[in-house]
């Protein structure tokens, strides 16, 4: 995948599909960048006018942060810079707390909210599972081994604590895994970066969020996101939550056709043409 364009601050992004409806605007979970919208992209651009881009310190926006690190403020200068007043905007993992944070702080540029496998700051407990996982990976980096960090990963977020390498498609666990190690390659040396956070946290400004909101979560994932999506359901009114079986943290990759319908569903029917 080639880089489309890059904003004047380095963000990395593609843009494609007609105009005239408000953007459908991607972001990645936290062990993916944009390449894990791939097997949506052609299908949903034909319909749509989409937006997808890489965080900074994932994929294609390698450039370490001038001040403190702050994806919120790199997604909304990117709408910005692309004209984009307001979207519906779609956030995976990590991303999902990426998306309540724009809605929270730019409350009139969102128009509705996807939410999938809640987690980053949307998580309010380290759960067993989790703490296993950041132990493992935690431990890996320690002694600077990337195989074995990538490996936790992938055994925590595409198999799940319920599943093997062996239950889980081949071509999603690779993709993963060149776009995890990309990440951890991209931010070897940002240890001294400081990161910038939402001050009063999401999960205490839930009852602010507005706009239509909908939830996916798989069955098979962390005890952690489970809660979190618990609280997003408790806590922002009308929220529709769907639970899908026998898929963990990563359901848009597992089941692309599945979630493509979905999304197709969640979406406002698109504008008829002008005849002008």
């Amino acid at each position: 995948m080639s880089t489309t364009s890059r904003t004047s601050a380095g963000i990395a992004y593609d843009r494609a599909g007609p105009r005239g409806d408000l953007p459908v605007v991607l972001l990645h979970a936290g062990v993916a960048d944009r390449r894990m919208w791939e097997p949506l992209w052609p299908a949903l651009t034909t319909e749509r006018d989409v937006v997808r881009l890489d965080l900074r310190g994932f994929g294609e926006s390698a450039g370490r942060p001038r001040g403190a690190l702050c994806p919120v403020d790199d997604v909304v200068a990117t709408l910005a810079e692309l004209g984009i007043g307001r979207c519906h905007l779609v956030g995976a993992s990590f991303s999902a707390g990426v998306a309540i944070e724009v809605t929270l702080s730019q409350p009139a540029q969102v128009a509705s909210l996807f939410l999938i496998a809640p987690g980053g700051s949307l998580i309010a407990e380290a759960t067993p599972d989790l703490r296993a996982f950041t132990e493992a990976e935690g431990a890996a980096l320690a002694r600077d081994d990337l195989d074995s960090a990538v490996e936790a990963n992938l055994a925590w977020w595409v198999e799940g604590p319920q599943r093997t390498a062996d239950d889980v498609d081949p071509t999603v666990r690779d993709l993963v895994r060149r776009m995890q190690r990309r990440a951890f390659e991209v931010t070897a040396g940002w240890d001294d970066v400081e990161e910038r956070e939402l001050d009063p946290p999401a999960l205490d400004r839930l009852a602010e969020i507005q706009v239509p909101t909908l939830v996916l979560v798989g069955a098979l994932d962390l005890q952690a996101v489970h809660d979190a999506a618990r609280r997003l359901a408790v806590g922002i009114a009308g929220v529709r939550r769907v639970d899908w079986p026998g898929t963990a943290h990563l359901p848009s990759m597992e089941r692309p056709e599945d979630f493509l319908a979905l999304l197709r569903d969640w979406l406002p029917p698109r504008r008829p043409p002008d005849p002008s």
